[in-house]
């Protein structure tokens, strides 16, 4: 966005209402209902036509619809009390939710991530990974940690998706309109900014800064596409996770190193740097640099990095982490480490990883042996990472593998819904925000009475349904869809019927072809008359993931099936907002990974908080959620082949469904109300809620991880040792 366009922004607003365009650019209006209400009010068609995107809706509305809101008492009063929450959440305290709280950093921590979800108008994530370093930097914003984070900005984004009438994935990628978008350009001291240099290989590039206000954390995003560049150094940045491998090297030294040198060049000196997965490990190597420069030995420079680094790892399997070949690194000598004064082979050593691919170069490995402290995701992927990289620590047992566990949370005021929140609020007390990770205040949501509960469960999933038949009702106006293809969408959902999300990342590891198992079965559960199931799926496929695409087409031919009479949905294009809508209003959250490859998983988390229950295997973040009463595990498998593992998961999942699940729904009392089911949805909203929250999880960084930058440093589980570090300098 230009100073031009900002300038004209301004210029459009009465001032009586001129800082709408502010607000509009700060993302916290995405996690505060009442800076959504202002949008809506000013108008709700814009709001909606515009995928609630406040930034493109003030450049479409209308100078008499502007004029007229500045004259309207009641917008005028709603617009009052948002920005002076607005300003109060710029500079208040930000107290610690429950009580005592661990100290915060004394310093900034400089978070890096390979993408970020936040909102749907700022599509620079893919999965997961994104929406949880989203969930991070908003938590922070509300408890005043000071936080810079840093990523790229992806001009493209990740694809756009669409389902042909065959089943197959269509990728669509569209450049991102900057005016359009809740992006500045960056805000440096001395003015007008400078074009960061990065050497890569043969020749330097230049990266442009985009500055993201998120409430009270900015956000850095780095883009080579700017005109000093090579026409193929200008698409670097263009989108997500490339397949070439080379291409990937370059992308994530751009954001280590140019991370790093952008923050040096704003004049900001973190007191510590945390790296979330892998993607982000070559900041560790500028930094390395920089301390190699001040003319310290090498061993000192990599014990300095070290006592300022902390990394988050979610990657179970060795399969998912960045290895490049040695002959591929030698590429980039000059870039890696020449710099460093080291010979060849000293270098390569850090990103060794023994028994695995010894001519290859991992960055995971290479990030260990640069952290002073990691974490893995929840307490059952640290058992599996503490074995998985145990070779690092050869001295030590397996249980003393210094990598810590830490469960993913999510951010309360993002994923649950108004109502909900509103019905807390009520019954359970008006300070949730200080008591979200406190077991004693969610435990009141038993006060709640069942009808009323009930009543709000029911809202949320006809406010899904019909989301998604609007979104199938567009596609029927605007594209050349068949009829088969809008019922397929999902056109013809009952907000009656036993509503079951699969909504997730489509991968072979998470088996979205199970309960397609038996389809005979299946369609006997589906089509009960008086106990009708619904399934409503949703998720992408990778690009380059051939078996996923298959997988998914598996499933959508399903949905064209009439035998299932319109009962199972497939939703395209999933994105933050679908997500949010789902999580909301489904009735049974199911996830089925194949067992110890889910590092944590927190969209059941989100499910759980708005009173969904879970239907898992207990794998990730469910192994420690789940108690028995607060949802469903699908049976426990002890050996065997995968395919003897799909044959009983499935047949748990059918023996579930029909003998549990779909008759304690549909056992109501005279008035409609499920109390067994209700009973239930208490039991998740009070179990889940406080101890999966992100203010839950910050604490614990904060006290297990962010604290090492004022500790002094223990050498004694150093995985650097056993590598012999050469030194020319």
């Amino acid at each position: 966005m230009t100073e031009n366009k900002a300038e004209n922004e301004f210029e459009k607003l009465p001032p009586r209402i001129s800082r709408l365009f502010e607000l509009a650019n700060n993302l916290w209006w995405s996690w505060n209902e009442e800076g959504r209400q202002v949008f809506r009010a000013l108008d709700y068609s814009l709001w909606r036509n515009t995928g609630h995107n406040p930034v493109m809706q003030l450049r479409h509305t209308s100078q008499e619809k502007l004029e007229a809101a500045a004259r309207d008492p009641v917008f005028l009063e709603l617009y009052d009390m948002v920005m002076a929450k607005f300003d109060e959440s710029q500079t208040k305290g930000g107290e610690w939710c429950g009580e005592g709280g661990p100290s915060k950093p004394a310093g900034t921590v400089a978070y890096f991530s390979a993408e970020y979800a936040i909102h749907n108008s700022l599509p620079i994530y893919a999965g997961g990974l994104g929406v949880l370093a989203g969930d991070i930097i908003k938590e922070c914003s509300d408890r005043s940690i000071p936080l810079v984070a840093v990523g790229f900005m992806y001009p493209q984004g990740y694809f756009r998706q669409r389902i042909s009438s065959e089943g197959d994935q269509q990728e669509q990628y569209t450049q991102l309109n900057f005016d359009d978008a809740p992006i500045t350009e960056c805000a440096w001291p001395q003015g007008c900014g400078p074009l960061i240099p990065i050497q890569l290989a043969d020749r330097q590039i230049y990266v442009k800064i985009w500055q993201v206000h998120v409430g009270r954390v900015n956000l850095y995003l780095m883009d080579t596409n700017v005109e000093e560049n090579q026409p193929q150094d200008r698409a670097l940045s263009a989108r997500l996770y490339t397949a070439d491998q080379e291409e990937r090297l370059r992308q994530l030294i751009v954001l280590g190193v140019g991370g790093v040198r952008a923050l040096r060049e704003l004049h900001i000196e973190p007191v510590l740097w945390h790296a979330n997965e892998d993607h982000t490990a070559f900041m560790m190597l500028e930094r390395l640099r920089l301390e190699r420069a001040k003319g310290i030995s090498l061993d000192e420079a990599i014990q300095n990095v070290r006592k300022q680094t902390v990394f988050t790892t979610h990657t179970p399997v060795a399969a998912g982490h960045h290895v490049f070949s040695f002959q591929l690194m030698d590429r980039y000598a000059r870039n890696l480490w020449e710099p460093l004064g080291v010979d060849r082979d000293s270098f390569l050593a850090l990103g060794r990883f023994p028994g695995f691919a010894p001519e290859r170069f991992n960055l995971t490995a290479f990030a260990f042996r640069l952290s002073g402290k990691a974490n893995a995701v929840s307490k059952l992927h640290g058992k599996v990472t503490r074995k998985m990289w145990q070779v690092l620590w050869p001295d030590l047992p397996e249980d003393q593998v210094p990598i810590l566990s830490i469960t993913n949370g999510v951010h309360l005021p993002s994923w649950q819904s108004p109502d909900v929140s509103e019905l807390c609020e009520k019954y359970l007390g008006t300070d949730l925000e200080q008591k979200e990770d406190m077991a004693a205040y969610w435990s009141r949501i038993d006060d709640v009475p069942d009808g009323t509960l009930w009543q709000v469960r029911q809202s949320l999933k006809t406010r899904l349904i019909n989301a998604i038949q609007f979104r199938a009702q567009q596609r029927w106006t605007l594209d050349a869809v068949t009829t088969q293809q809008v019922i397929a969408m999902g056109s013809l959902l009952d907000p009656y019927a036993l509503t079951i999300a699969f909504s997730r990342r489509f991968a072979e590891y998470k088996r979205p072809y199970l309960i397609l198992s038996d389809i005979e079965r299946l369609k006997r559960i589906i089509t009960n008359p008086e106990r009708p199931v619904q399934i409503i799926f949703a998720g992408k496929s990778h690009p380059a993931d051939y078996l996923s695409k298959q997988l998914l087409k598996r499933v959508y031919l399903a949905a064209l099936d009439k035998g299932f009479q319109g009962r199972i949905a497939f939703v395209e294009d999933y994105d933050l907002n679908v997500a949010r809508e789902l999580v909301r209003g489904v009735d049974v959250w199911m996830n089925h990974p194949r067992r110890l490859q889910e590092a944590s998983g927190t969209s059941g988390m989100k499910a759980s908080m708005n009173g969904v229950l879970n239907f898992s295997v207990r794998d990730g973040w469910w192994d420690e959620g789940f108690n028995g009463k607060n949802g469903w595990a699908i049976d426990d498998f002890h050996g065997g082949s995968p395919e003897e593992e799909d044959k009983s998961d499935a047949q748990s999942i059918y023996n579930l469904l029909e003998n549990q699940i779909v008759p304690l729904y549909y056992q109501r009392d005279r008035h409609g109300v499920p109390h067994g089911w209700v009973k239930m949805v208490k039991e998740a909203i009070k179990t889940v809620t406080p101890a999966f929250s992100a203010c839950r999880m910050m604490k614990e960084y904060a006290q297990n991880m962010y604290s090492m930058a004022s500790q002094p440093k223990k050498e004694e589980n150093n995985p650097i040792e056993g590598y012999e570090i050469g030194n020319k300098g």
